[in-house]
């Protein structure tokens, strides 16, 4: 259960809605389960890399907000006109994710120069990264059309979302260096023991540093997705909550949370498991407020699990 009950959730889950919910088994339905679960994912797939370290980033919504908030002053020409949409695109693009990574960075220097927790360290931006984005726009909504830009989210390649398109993609890259690289094998090493990594040579303030900027790229990327698909900027809502969610989906997906151990297709499949239960209450009518309640039960239930197989 322990290494195989996502997996087994998600496909009683699937069978469940095959044979209780109208119109389950249709394109729509895959289509709007995907999209609702991409941002998530790409968040995740950050906070697996920060919890297999043994951290924790509380920052990702506020980061999320900050990248959301730079890229249409960037490319609405707010802060330097530029004549090129396409240009002003490509800018706001780099720049604002950029900026997000700088961000996560410095939640990493926290952590790894001043040995500050995790958890103390990033909630320093929680609260003052979307004061940050809200003071960028004096607080206003920022609305746009521009289908160069919002291509990001509402765009289709080959009939498959963009944004699902990145999220395959950021998932395949992870799952790769975590498997496959030296790098990877740091990242779990510290997370199992730190001060025994330390000591095999292991240079453990650079990879929470790396670790944490990585955290940061996929918030803000995460964060311009949000805005296209919603044509509008609002620093008070864009990544609101999203922390939680992305704690949510590696914990259910078998990553433990004390660090050491990570997945990232389980930290996949535990968002897209999360979503299939949201989807198929309210679905059968169940309110979204009860939705969010068995939410927190599954939590507990998957560190439950987690625990169990520790101890086996």
């Amino acid at each position: 259960m322990a290494r195989y009950g996502t997996l087994i959730a998600l496909v009683l889950l699937i069978l469940f809605n095959l044979v209780f919910t109208r119109n389950f088994a249709t394109t729509q339905t895959l289509n709007v389960n995907l999209t609702q679960v991409c941002t998530i994912v790409i968040v995740a797939v950050g906070m697996t890399l920060v919890i297999a370290t043994g951290g924790i980033d509380l920052s990702v919504g506020s980061l999320m907000a900050i990248s959301g908030a730079l890229a249409p002053m960037i490319f609405l020409g707010k802060i330097v006109p530029i004549e090129n949409i396409y240009l002003a695109v490509t800018a706001a693009m780099i720049i604002s994710i950029g900026v997000a990574g700088l961000f996560g960075l410095f939640n990493g220097w926290l952590i790894a120069k001043f040995r500050i927790q995790p958890i103390v360290a990033t909630l320093v931006l929680f609260i003052a990264g979307r004061g940050i984005a809200q003071v960028m726009t004096n607080g206003n909504l920022q609305t746009f059309r521009v289908p160069q830009f919002q291509w990001i989210g509402l765009g289709r390649i080959l009939g498959i979302p963009v944004q699902v398109v990145l999220m395959a993609l950021l998932v395949i890259a992870a799952a790769w260096i975590l498997k496959r690289t030296v790098f990877g094998r740091q990242i779990i090493a510290i997370g199992g023991n730190e001060r025994a990594a330390a000591l095999s040579g292991i240079a453990v303030s650079k990879v929470k540093l790396v670790v944490y900027a990585i955290s940061g790229l996929c918030a803000g990327i995460a964060g311009l997705i949000v805005i296209a698909i919603n044509s509008s900027s609002d620093a008070n809502l864009v990544g609101m909550g999203m922390e939680l969610d992305a704690i949510a989906a590696v914990a259910v997906g078998g990553t433990l949370l004390s660090g050491g151990k990570a997945t990232i297709i389980g930290t996949l499949l535990g968002a897209m498991t999360i979503q299939l239960v949201r989807y198929t209450l309210l679905a059968n009518g169940v309110p979204d407020a009860a939705a969010l309640v068995v939410k927190a039960g599954i939590i507990v239930l998957a560190v439950w699990i987690q625990q169990q197989g520790r101890r086996a």
